[in-house]
């Protein structure tokens, strides 16, 4: 892939999106950036004022306003690479009336950190099954890095997916800069599972937090989950990889202890006897590892996995088991 002339449309609306297009527009490799959102209101804001009303309004937004709409169809036949940025479990709804030919020629990047429910398939491969993209024109965003922070221009680092290397490469270099940097891997399965497993356990240390553990217990149930991320990752796609890279224990990390994480708050409001709906109406934001949970317990039926972890949070969000007592119990399997 050439570096020059590269067209990428941004697809979502929200900080994660917005922090991409940000990202994207202020390195200097020369690109043309299109944004998808799906609310008119927003777009027309971003026109007229240059910022996005909804989520990091702090951010300038250098994309012409010609580029941003709400027709995806359009602006997806104007681009060469695809960057998905919507929570997953609005993407079947977001391309709804997108087809395998409007896919056909473009590179796919996935910087959603989630897993399509009812399908229970990660990106990669769900957009494999359903819009015949293949694995070799795909790629993956992942690592730790709160939209948040970019806005800030806290320093960051991103690791780029994808088997062909030549495709992480290109997108790496277009991500690069003064506060971006960029890890290339080729681990598609193992960055995608891991983006979403963190997500569940940042849940657990919330709700932890939430009935009264402190810091020490929070140790220990995170230094069980990245064992127990190993677990999985390692029966999906057995591949040679080191969990203790940013785009494994890092991320986790940073989902798990941040004040940015909105997993780690919807699970802290859930230990201190919030409904999962009552929850989402006060975040007003995407908490992707509740659906992300109730997927991996489908998924892991194949699997057998030992997953103390992922089974507490599920048993709390899905089963309505009490939090204090379905963490008092799952004490006794950390170690």
């Amino acid at each position: 892939m050439q570096n020059k002339n590269n067209r990428i449309l941004v697809v979502g609306g929200g900080s994660w999106a917005t922090a991409n297009i940000k990202m994207l527009t202020d390195n200097s490799v020369e690109k043309e950036i299109f944004w998808w959102m799906r609310n008119a209101q927003a777009v027309e804001h971003v026109h007229k004022f240059g910022h996005n009303p909804n989520y990091l309004s702090s951010v300038e937004i250098k994309v012409p306003a010609a580029n941003i709409s709400t027709d995806l169809k359009t602006l997806i036949k104007q681009a060469d690479i695809i960057l998905l940025n919507v929570p997953a479990a609005f993407l079947k709804e977001a391309l709804t009336d997108i087809t395998t030919e409007d896919f056909a020629g473009k590179k796919v990047v996935s910087a959603i950190k989630g897993i399509v429910p009812d399908e229970n398939q990660i990106i990669g491969e769900f957009l494999h099954k359903k819009y015949d993209i293949s694995f070799d024109d795909f790629a993956v965003i992942s690592g730790p890095c709160h939209a948040e922070e970019v806005a800030l221009e806290k320093l960051s680092y991103l690791t780029i997916a994808s088997r062909d290397p030549a495709l992480a490469a290109c997108f790496a270099g277009m991500l690069n800069t003064r506060y971006i940097k960029t890890i290339v891997s080729d681990d598609i399965y193992g960055t995608e599972y891991a983006a979403v497993l963190k997500n569940i356990y940042a849940i657990a240390g919330g709700i932890c937090h939430g009935v009264g553990y402190g810091d020490n217990f929070q140790a220990v149930l995170i230094s069980n989950a990245i064992r127990e991320l190993m677990r999985f990752v390692d029966a999906v796609h057995p591949i040679t990889r080191d969990i203790k890279e940013s785009a494994y224990l890092g991320d986790l990390l940073v989902t798990a202890y941040s004040q940015f994480s909105r997993n780690r708050t919807f699970g802290n409001m859930i230990g201190k006897g919030y409904t999962v709906t009552s929850a989402q109406l006060e975040m007003n934001m995407i908490a992707e590892g509740y659906y992300a949970v109730n997927c991996l317990h489908e998924v892991n039926k194949q699997y057998n996995v030992s997953m103390p972890i992922v089974e507490a949070v599920y048993a709390i969000l899905y089963q309505k088991r009490s939090p204090a007592m379905e963490m008092k119990r799952l004490a006794e399997h950390l170690n």
